[in-house]
């Protein structure tokens, strides 16, 4: 039975924001192994015009509707701050990349009614054959934290 880690992938839309030029690159590898399974994912960041040729959007509240899911792989001091966003702008699912939760992002998340996941890695369930996360992904198996 596929855990709330997996189901979270299940979706079609995502928004996955980054921030480009601050202390973290924009999360280029999640973004192309979602476009790579067919999901339909927008770049949010508001430091980038383009990602990987896509235009960006440098905030929630221009994406096209019908986005299922956010991710947030952002400095941690920018955490918060974007789940109020993400709850503002209606999504009610989202996953917070490992290292970059705080208690208050998560506690604001919880207050807002958000479904959020966090403490692990959403490289490692987008990807497919094997790659370093792979390893990530069967270590994480075998300690029932997938």
């Amino acid at each position: 039975m596929p855990s709330e880690y997996e189901n979270f992938w299940n979706k079609d839309s995502f928004a996955l924001v980054g921030h480009t030029g601050s202390k973290k690159k924009f999360p280029s590898l999640t973004y192309a192994a979602l476009k790579k399974i067919g999901k339909t994912v927008y770049a949010v960041d508001p430091g980038a015009d383009q990602i990987d040729g896509d235009k960006t959007y440098a905030d929630l509240t221009s994406l096209p509707d019908g986005v299922e899911a956010a991710i947030l792989e952002l400095p941690k001091d920018e955490t918060q701050d974007w789940v109020g966003k993400v709850a503002s702008a209606g999504i009610k699912d989202l996953w917070i990349h490992m290292k970059t939760d705080t208690p208050e992002a998560l506690s604001l998340a919880k207050e807002k009614g958000l479904n959020v996941l966090s403490g692990t890695c959403a490289v490692m369930y987008v990807t497919q054959g094997f790659t370093h996360c792979s390893i990530h992904k069967w270590i994480f198996k075998l300690l029932g934290k997938y």
